[in-house]
């Protein structure tokens, strides 16, 4: 099960009004809390990409940092630049505002990409719902087709996936991708990290 881990990290944070990547939840920031989940699960390496680099790259759990190749250009261009790093051939891409994610997530996704040596890409859905940014990647078989898409002038991941062979994974728990957006959200975590709300698509 070697893969490399990657949190995105360069959103814009718009609703939250701050860069999330390094807002805390009871003394941890965000970004360490995922990154962590991927050491958990077996992960190489943990590297986030986007945003503060000299800041990302002192918090615990995170190995490196590099920069996004297009930012401001997506949560796809994300992908591409966390493929693009990675050493090993599998790549877990994760969101970096997920408090609630642990070990469990990347692991069941790396098991169900294994299981299947044609396949690009795994990745979660939650009460019937897509989740493209908790995925994990097969490089040598996305890459040639993620770079097209992109190229064409897609941005969403989940629409890149028409031409790629996938996996859907149903066994993710909605607290695994429970996103806080907003100042509430981050509220909400800090009293209570076991709550979950209705998971929100494509944050970044």
């Amino acid at each position: 099960m070697q893969f490399t881990g990657a949190v995105l990290t360069g959103g814009a944070s718009t609703r939250m009004g701050r860069d999330k990547a390094l807002l805390t939840i009871n003394g941890v920031e965000l970004t360490s809390i995922v990154a962590n989940a991927l050491h958990g699960a077996g992960a190489c390496e943990v590297f986030t990409v986007g945003g503060d680099l000299a800041a990302l790259s002192s918090l615990d759990g995170v190995t490196r940092s590099v920069p996004d190749d297009y930012p401001g250009e997506g949560p796809l261009a994300g992908i591409l630049t966390a493929m693009r790093y990675s050493i090993d051939d599998v790549v877990v891409v994760l969101a970096c505002d997920t408090p609630g994610i642990t070990s469990d997530a990347p692991i069941t996704l790396v098991a169900a990409l294994l299981s299947d040596p044609e396949a690009s890409v795994a990745f979660a859905q939650v009460d019937g719902r897509v989740q493209p940014l908790t995925a994990a990647w097969r490089k040598s078989r996305a890459w040639d087709l993620v770079s097209k898409a992109y190229a064409d002038g897609e941005r969403a991941p989940r629409f890149a996936f028409a031409n790629l062979r996938t996996i859907t994974v149903d066994g993710v728990v909605a607290s695994a991708v429970d996103d806080v957006d907003r100042p509430s959200d981050l509220r909400r975590y800090a009293a209570d990290p076991l709550r979950s709300s209705t998971p929100n698509e494509d944050s970044r």
